[in-house]
């Protein structure tokens, strides 16, 4: 897949940042909210916007989510431990696990399963990541041991995974459609490639 024109880039790029901003808490109320997307958005963001300095600024801002939850929107501080700070590392397994397969995305309908296939394997590996920086290095659990954690993984793993799964199949879905609108159309002759 070609990289994004500059208009479309930033286009996707909002929508991204406004989707974090829009699930990363619960400032509309429990009624309306969704769960948190940052981890499919960081994959998305890979796949889409490859850059490095973009998956800096997303770090960021959800950090900067994240602080505003926990010091106005009385979300609890309970995870903001050691840990926190591995959770750019898991974050840039999602992102250049999409940013690996960008080249390797094309029109077909099996590139886009190998795209939810990638993001299945990063998510895993990215859930690992943050929840076992969390249990082992949280200092929340007195005596963790091998057999709680992996009990844990197996408890929030699931939930953790199907989500960011859901939200990628939901933006491969978005870009097949885009992609068979854009290649009719131009077929027709109404768009100019």
């Amino acid at each position: 897949m070609k990289a994004l024109s500059v208009p479309r880039f930033n286009a996707l790029w909002l929508v991204l940042m406004a989707v974090m901003i829009a699930t990363r808490f619960k400032h509309f109320g429990d009624v309306l909210h969704l769960p948190d997307a940052s981890m499919a958005i960081f994959f998305l963001g890979g796949l889409y916007l490859r850059h490095h300095w973009t998956f800096v600024v997303m770090v960021l801002l959800a950090v900067a989510l994240d602080w505003v939850s926990i010091s106005f929107a009385g979300v609890s501080d309970f995870c903001i431990t050691l840990a926190y700070s591995f959770l750019p590392l898991a974050y840039a397994v999602l992102w250049y696990a999409g940013r690996w397969y960008a080249p390797r995305m094309d029109r077909r309908g099996l590139s886009l399963l190998g795209a939810f296939g990638v993001a299945l394997v990063a998510a895993v590996l990215s859930f690992a990541i943050s929840n076992g920086s969390f249990y082992w290095l949280g200092g929340r659990y007195a005596q963790p041991h091998m057999a709680e954690y992996l009990l844990r993984l197996w408890q929030w793993g699931p939930l953790f995974v199907r989500t960011t799964l859901c939200y990628v199949a939901v933006a491969l879905v978005l870009h097949a459609l885009i992609e068979r609108i854009t290649s009719a159309s131009s077929e027709h002759g109404n768009v100019k490639v």
